[in-house]
């Protein structure tokens, strides 16, 4: 195999978190966005050091040559001084302008310290849990929670350092005053830290610093099966906060001598020890109580209804007519509420099944097949009890979903469903499945702010395939030699998936070789998986265009001589989450298009059960690659990564085409009675 340049994986993905902050950077971008994407990298990181940072941590002490994880951590200092920068120079002046006086790091200023302090024992006082750091003390942080960490001395030369929690699980992070027309935004853990006298009166010196300990969000699950597999991990999920610390985060000042007591009283010596800001777990900017309507995004309502499709006539009729498409948040979710509404009530239908990843906390989807299952037909529910920081929620449902005579299937654990299709079956002989195929979560939550889009299908063939999918995963195992399934419609992993895409290239190869039109246009959350990657390195050597457009993971390094001379990668980050994966193969002119939940990176090829469909409908075909082209052209919220995996700037190179809005004019305009001016 011949030897090619890869990007790390964790380095690109900080990329990717560095062009989130450049939105909260762009001062054309409203206020309260440029806030929200400023939230949205925080909580990021975090994530990034619960589930990255440990292994990254792991593989530099392993191999002595791989630096991974010490380069991240020089890219996450620079990241958090520029995320410094533009809250203190440009964000926080901008409030003031607007009469929101964020009290940051400057204290609470006199002519308000009386309600906050009148605030602290009223509503405050009650959760606060001190606790001295002593021998006998086994209290230990709990995972990203804030905490002050205060150096208390009494007469006559007694030190002791003790923790306070700040309860922002209980309280609203922030405390809005208003006074004469102005407001002002004030730390909960700013009040808690002007009244710590009254927690420790005997003290006559009181300092204190923000802490908070980050841990390793991996479960320790055993490959096991069983009906108890669900209690299992409800087990570990409540040992989860008190796993492997991955990071001790603090605020600057604190003395070396009270830092290092720290990390031996709480035995984190291989944890990073950051120094960071004063404020912690600024993902909580998302809550900041003020937002004045100028300063938002305007408002898109999502697109209601679509031709074939009205009140007055069945969702399921206009499926049998012809593929439907819904692309959310664009296009109303109702659509997709609709088709498993019908199948509740519908006489016809006996049989649903159905894939569920994330559900959504209040899922309208659940309460239909809840309700279905009561109407006496049968009802089976894959639910992916591995869906990362979704574990609970889905248990939940899991269970009461169960109690109501839903036949429950979880996958083991060596292996995710991370697949998106639901299946009708009804009493009809000749055309009995209807079904819908997406990707993304069938979550009506994240659908607002999620770019995806869910095929609805009567495509016999295709359908029976799912079925047969369905009746596997209820086997509750992993495929191996003996579990031959011939897919001939959809692209399954563990099973046809990668070697069909393999081939879907080569044909590419093929056609451009002999001489025909080739081209290779691809859309993805994450690209990394090796295999993969070097075949479409061996397409650009062959002399094909690939265009990328990657969101977050990118593993392939464009625009290098002699290996990726003809590839072009670009990312879009903008009011919505690009979520969407589509994949087109321009095929002499013929051009097949796929879509489907599977990123290319190992654990969707390796470890999961994913599922890619064509579109074989030439008016969704063709509506599908105008969407595309249309991301293509970006050149106001997409940036091009270039070979040093700089996120590089298009803005003023072409024609000001700004995809999302374009996105959401061609759909309304697709129902012109219905568009929003």
């Amino acid at each position: 195999m011949e030897k090619y340049r890869y990007f790390n994986r964790d380095i690109s993905w900080l990329s990717f978190n560095g062009r989130v902050l450049q939105e909260a950077a762009d001062e054309s971008v409203p206020l309260m966005e440029r806030i929200r994407f400023l939230s949205i990298y925080s909580s990021n990181l975090d994530e990034f050091y619960r589930v990255r940072m440990p292994y990254l941590q792991k593989k530099e002490i392993i191999d002595k040559n791989e630096n991974a994880f010490s380069k991240a951590g020089l890219i996450i200092d620079r990241q958090q001084d520029e995320f410094g920068r533009i809250l203190r120079d440009s964000i926080i002046p901008s409030l003031t302008k607007l009469g929101v006086n964020f009290c940051y790091k400057n204290g609470i200023p006199e002519d308000i310290s009386g309600i906050a302090n009148n605030y602290f024992f009223a509503q405050v006082a009650g959760f606060l849990q001190p606790v001295f750091l002593e021998k006998n003390t086994s209290f230990f942080p709990e995972n990203n929670q804030l905490y002050l960490a205060v150096i208390l001395k009494f007469p006559p030369d007694d030190e002791q350092v003790a923790l306070v929690n700040v309860p922002a699980g209980n309280l609203s992070r922030f405390l809005k005053v208003t006074i004469e027309g102005q407001d002002y935004i004030i730390f909960l853990e700013d009040i808690i830290k002007r009244n710590l006298k009254s927690l420790f009166p005997e003290a006559i010196s009181i300092e204190s610093f923000n802490i908070k300990v980050t841990r390793d969000a991996e479960l320790d699950i055993m490959d096991e099966d069983g009906d108890d597999i669900a209690e299992k991990f409800e087990k570990q999920l409540s040992k989860r906060d008190f796993g492997f610390a991955t990071r001790l985060l603090y605020e600057p000042g604190l003395s070396l001598r009270h830092l290092q007591k720290l990390i031996s009283f709480f035995d984190l010596k291989t944890a990073s020890v950051v120094q960071g800001g004063r404020y912690h777990n600024l993902k909580d900017l998302a809550s900041l109580p003020v937002s004045p309507p100028a300063e938002t995004y305007p408002k898109w309502p999502a697109v209601q209804g679509m031709e074939g499709v009205n009140e007055s006539r069945s969702l399921f009729d206009a499926i049998l007519d012809r593929d439907l498409m819904v692309h959310a948040p664009y296009q109303s979710y109702d659509t997709i509420l609709r088709f498993f509404n019908e199948a509740a009530i519908n006489p016809q239908v006996e049989e649903i099944y159905t894939t569920m990843y994330r559900v959504a906390h209040d899922s309208k989807i659940a309460f239909a097949l809840i309700s279905a299952a009561k109407n006496g037909k049968k009802v089976t529910v894959l639910v992916e009890l591995k869906a990362r920081f979704d574990e609970a929620n889905n248990i939940r449902w899991a269970k009461k979903m169960k109690s109501a005579g839903v036949k429950i299937v979880h996958s083991v654990n060596a292996l995710k469903v991370h697949a998106k299709l639901a299946l009708v079956k009804r009493k009809n002989p000749t055309c009995p499945y209807l079904g819908l195929l997406a990707t993304g979560n069938l979550n009506e939550g994240t659908a607002r702010f999620y770019t995806d889009h869910i095929l609805l299908t009567a495509h016999q063939p295709m359908l029976t395939e799912a079925e047969t999918l369905f009746r596997f995963l209820s086997k509750k195992k992993k495929p191996d030699s003996s579990d031959i399934i011939a897919f001939q419609h959809l692209l399954v992993a563990q099973f046809n998936l990668q070697a069909k895409f393999l081939q879907l290239i080569d044909r590419e190869i093929a056609n451009v070789k002999n001489g025909l039109a080739a081209g290779i246009t691809i859309k993805l959350n994450n690209l990394e998986e090796e295999v993969l990657v070097n075949k479409l390195y061996e397409a650009s050597n062959a002399g094909i265009i690939i265009r990328l457009i990657v969101r977050s993971v990118c593993r392939i390094v464009p625009g290098v001589k002699g290996q990726s001379e003809n590839i072009t990668v670009k990312r879009i980050v903008d009011r919505y989450l690009e979520h969407g994966r589509v994949f087109i193969f321009h095929n002499n002119g013929q051009p097949e298009v796929y879509m489907g939940s599977a990123d290319w990176m190992n654990r969707n090829i390796y470890r999961r059960i994913e599922v890619c469909f064509p579109i074989y409908s030439e008016t969704l075909k063709t509506k599908m690659m105008e969407i595309i082209e249309l991301q293509w052209q970006d050149t106001e919220q997409a940036v091009m990564i270039d070979s040093e995996l700089n996120n590089v700037t298009l803005k003023g190179t072409g024609n000001g085409i700004r995809s999302q809005e374009a996105i959401y004019t061609l759909l309304s305009d697709d129902v012109p009675e219905l568009k929003v001016i």
